[in-house]
């Protein structure tokens, strides 16, 4: 699969608008391909955060009321914590969102594809930056359909060098995953 067709099948109607009550925790990440040879970028987060600490995850973070939507949430995160600047024309997608078991989070991905990845200034939020070969990661999958903890159905996780990507960007994963494999 080249470029394009990652391009046309990631491709959807973007709903960037809050939904909710006030109560809720709302999160936006963007997912970030770039390259010719598809890169995916995410981030480790230092071990001192107060959630999600040492995780491997998208750039993002909690939506403001500043931010108007859900999508001015993660370029917003974007821009602050990998000193990405990211328009809104330039999202052509979005997936559906993902609840953390943990934090209670419901979070919104969105979807940009860059020809090359710009300089990366990453912020006290950001451990390290992860540049991964996106078709290579996907074919890491592990299911575990009887997860220990017995909180969701399945439980899939990601493997890329000595990192392990599980949770709720793993799940985003697997619905890139589940859109490329049909």
């Amino acid at each position: 699969m080249n470029v394009e067709n990652l391009k046309q099948i990631l491709t959807n109607s973007i709903m960037p608008e809050v939904q909710g009550d006030s109560k809720s925790k709302l999160a936006a990440v963007m997912i970030i391909i770039f390259g010719n040879e598809p890169m995916l970028l995410m981030t480790e987060r230092p071990k001192t955060m107060n959630h999600h600490a040492g995780e491997i995850s998208f750039p993002g973070g909690t939506w403001e009321k500043e931010d108007g939507d859900l999508l001015g949430t993660a370029i917003r995160e974007a821009r602050e914590e990998l000193g990405v600047e990211i328009s809104r024309p330039m999202i052509i997608g979005q997936l559906k969102p993902v609840t953390t078991l943990n934090s209670g989070f419901t979070i919104t991905p969105f979807i940009v594809m860059l020809d090359e990845l710009p300089s990366i200034v990453p912020n006290s939020e950001i451990a390290s930056v992860l540049r991964m070969p996106l078709f290579s990661l996907l074919k890491t999958i592990e299911d575990d359909k009887d997860p220990s903890h017995k909180s969701i159905l399945e439980m899939h996780t990601f493997k890329f060098q000595d990192h392990l990507i599980w949770g709720a960007s793993a799940r985003m994963l697997k619905q890139i995953l589940a859109k490329i494999s049909s």
